[in-house]
């Protein structure tokens, strides 16, 4: 190529530039993240969502996944701050701020899958939770539960009472209220630093989500799984995003992302968390986990546990406008429904 033709070559990219190629124009939603890369967060929903956003705007808008921006109870922060547009969020990491969303957290002592608990609890959350108005500050993308919540030892433990006066991992929000009444001393403490603690004798245990025997390495230091079916309690997230994101995207861009979130990205984080379960399960009893379902007494005194815990739960969200019966009888609802419809699994990219 000679002088002259390098020069033409680069006054007609320097006027294409300068033109623009709305075509080619993308809008990046940057997202924190926090677990491992080999979370299932980071190796199914984000890819999945990133993918079905470019699809839906035809490519206009991406999401590039950033790791390690802050700690699990400061990615609300983060977002409503603008250093994230987007993220995932645990409700019990911050205390005092989410009650209404303890509601999909109580032990129900039947089994279903987190996804269909997660389309549930979106309807529900938009039906009669979002109006407490506990996510003021950023929009809320998707509603997500994760499983089972069990219990995890280090020793062997194969009832309730053996449980009494050990020091266990709790997240907050239902879980406190149980350990209170198992006589356990709830240690607040987010899952990533549960191994630490457990291998450094400062907690007995944990109260945690089968994925966690592999995602967190808790098959290494608390083996030993109490489980009770439908889980101890379940957990509650939510996807959020920064409300100025929208400043940036068109309207019909914004149409479209919307339409591949709510229900769809809530079954995606609930699909999630089944097959991270399921993955924990086999990699736990590959190294040696064990697994002992509590006896039916104790069944018989959670039971009586969770009706308490809902009657406060109910009366503190009154407080906030919201009615916990029709809540509670609109999430069952739901749970039917979603177990009626068609899953989400043949639409998930996996990386």
């Amino acid at each position: 190529m000679n002088k002259t033709t390098r020069l033409m070559v680069g006054a007609l990219a320097a006027l294409g530039m300068g033109l623009g190629t709305p075509a080619l124009a993308q809008t990046t939603i940057t997202v924190s993240t926090w677990g491992g890369p080999n979370h299932g967060v980071n190796t199914i929903v984000w890819p999945t969502w990133k993918a079905w956003i470019e699809e839906a705007t035809e490519g206009r808008v991406t999401v590039d996944v950033v790791h390690d921006m802050g700690p699990p109870d400061a990615q609300m922060e983060i977002v409503a701050d603008g250093i994230a547009d987007a993220s995932w969020i645990f409700h019990a990491h911050m205390a005092g701020r989410f009650l209404a969303t303890q509601l999909p957290e109580f032990p129900t002592f039947e089994e279903f899958s987190s996804e269909d608990a997660a389309a549930a609890y979106w309807h529900t959350h938009q039906e009669h939770l979002a109006q407490a108005n506990e996510h003021r500050g950023i929009d809320v993308m998707a509603m997500g539960v994760h499983g089972p919540g069990q219990i995890f030892t280090s020793e062997p433990v194969d009832s309730l009472d053996g449980l009494s006066g050990k020091r266990l991992r709790v997240g907050g929000g239902v879980m406190s209220g149980l350990a209170e009444a198992m006589d356990v001393t709830g240690v607040a403490l987010p899952p990533t630093s549960v191994y630490e603690a457990a291998s450094q004798g400062v907690v007995d245990g944990a109260m945690l989500t089968l994925e966690s025997l592999r995602s967190f390495r808790v098959v290494e230091v608390a083996p030993h799984t109490l489980t009770v079916d439908g889980g101890f309690y379940r957990g509650s997230f939510a996807i959020v995003m920064n409300p100025m994101i929208w400043n940036q995207i068109s309207e019909e861009d914004r149409e479209a992302i919307e339409s591949v979130s709510g229900e769809s990205l809530s079954r995606l984080f609930g699909y999630m968390m089944d097959v991270s379960d399921e993955s924990g399960v086999e990699f736990g009893k590959e190294n040696g986990a064990t697994f002992t379902q509590v006896p039916e007494e104790d069944v018989e005194m959670l039971r009586g546990v969770t009706e308490q815990l809902i009657e406060e739960w109910s009366a503190a969200v009154a407080d906030r406008g919201v009615d916990a019966n029709a809540a509670l009888e609109h999430f069952r609802e739901q749970l039917t429904l979603a177990a009626e419809s068609e899953g989400i699994a043949d639409r998930v990219v996996r990386q």
